[in-house]
């Protein structure tokens, strides 16, 4: 917990880096998130090799965005995956869940290899959320199944599937102001039929975000973006900042 006034002093590897990598210096101002919606003013008092001594001058806590955006990412092979988690973090998304799709390439396997992949999707979401100045850091989950996913969707607000083949577009979505709003992305090979029956049986509605068909990667921040216009998710200023 950030605390609301008074000398706090930054260390580890927050510290490193904004000691060595920003090279902040005495006098300056900075903004302090503690991922779950605080944020505080700080003005720098000293440095040292990797500290930084602040001074906080004030706090506050921001609701979180409304509605709340997850978004099930198909497991992608290499750091293309990585990627996805990046660029839906820059975008606002407020929880990942990684989905085991059945046209994954990539597995996750339980074991060492699997909890290292989802370290790194962790990893990236945070140093994301850094760069993004955003005050709530999105929760990478556990990998689920297509079952777990269909029981998420059932207690969504709302849940889309981003589909290629779909009838209707995003724009024409009814979407909801408040609750949990589900975004499903399938891999590189696409989304079963199987599946989308089951999401779609669940309560999830397939639609298209345009007539070019995206990569795995991008399709989810294409998408946040899209949700930040047509909901009041981008409406309100922070002034925090």
């Amino acid at each position: 917990m950030l605390p609301a006034f008074g000398a706090v002093r930054l260390d580890g590897p927050e510290g490193r880096h904004a000691a060595t990598v920003k090279r902040l210096r005495a006098g300056e101002t900075v903004l302090l998130a503690d991922g779950r919606g605080g944020l505080a003013h700080a003005v720098v008092d000293t440095t040292g090799r990797d500290t930084v001594g602040l001074t906080i001058t004030g706090r506050r806590t921001l609701d979180p965005p409304a509605p709340r955006v997850l978004l099930a990412q198909a497991l992608v092979k290499g750091d293309r995956g990585e990627l996805a988690v990046e660029l839906a973090t820059e975008a606002g998304v407020d929880a990942v869940l990684p989905w085991r799709a059945a046209r994954c390439v990539a597995r996750w396997e339980d074991g060492p290899r699997g909890e290292k992949a989802l370290a790194r999707w962790r990893s990236t979401a945070r140093e994301a959320a850094k760069q993004a100045r955003r005050p709530w850091l999105p929760e990478v989950s556990e990998p689920v199944s297509t079952a777990v996913l269909a029981r998420r969707v059932a207690a969504a607000a709302c849940t889309l599937v981003l589909h290629e083949g779909a009838a209707g577009p995003l724009v024409e979505v009814d979407l909801p102001a408040s609750g949990d709003l589900l975004l499903v992305v399938g891999p590189e090979g696409g989304i079963t039929d199987a599946e989308v029956a089951e999401l779609v049986a669940a309560g999830a509605r397939p639609v298209r975000l345009g007539p070019e068909v995206l990569r795995a990667s991008t399709a989810g921040a294409v998408a946040l973006g899209a949700l930040g216009v047509l909901t009041r998710r981008w409406s309100v200023t922070d002034p925090g900042r």
